[in-house]
């Protein structure tokens, strides 16, 4: 049996076009020929026969794909045996930064209420 090997560090994390473009090591054309799209319906049902792309609520939006999306893709339509998918965090937002710290001030609360 064909082998997957997927590192995703966070299921949430969408990829655009050129990653996808990268994890499978083809072409922006190909993977645009790959792709599950129609110009008279914005989220066309899901084809087993091609890479699927996340919900768009706006045609604008730019297409983004869940990495198991990819991977199963890879390994089931494309046939390739071994395809790692890794999605890094992107960089720390200030609002992610603001959360982190009210987090640890949390936690800090709560081990002086268990102190008392």
């Amino acid at each position: 049996m064909e082998s997957l090997d997927e590192n995703i560090s966070s299921s949430e994390e969408l990829v655009g076009i050129d990653e996808v473009q990268k994890f499978l090591n083809r072409s922006r054309a190909s993977v645009y020929r790959y792709t599950n799209t129609d110009v008279r319906n914005l989220n066309p049902n899901f084809n087993p026969r091609k890479l699927n792309p996340e919900y768009r609520s706006d045609q604008k939006e730019p297409l983004r794909f869940h990495p198991n999306e990819i991977a199963r893709f890879a390994k089931d339509i494309l046939r390739i045996k071994e395809v790692t998918v890794e999605v890094f965090n992107s960089p720390s937002s200030a609002a992610q930064n603001v959360l982190v710290q009210i987090l640890q001030e949390l936690k800090d609360i709560k081990a002086l209420l268990e102190k008392n």
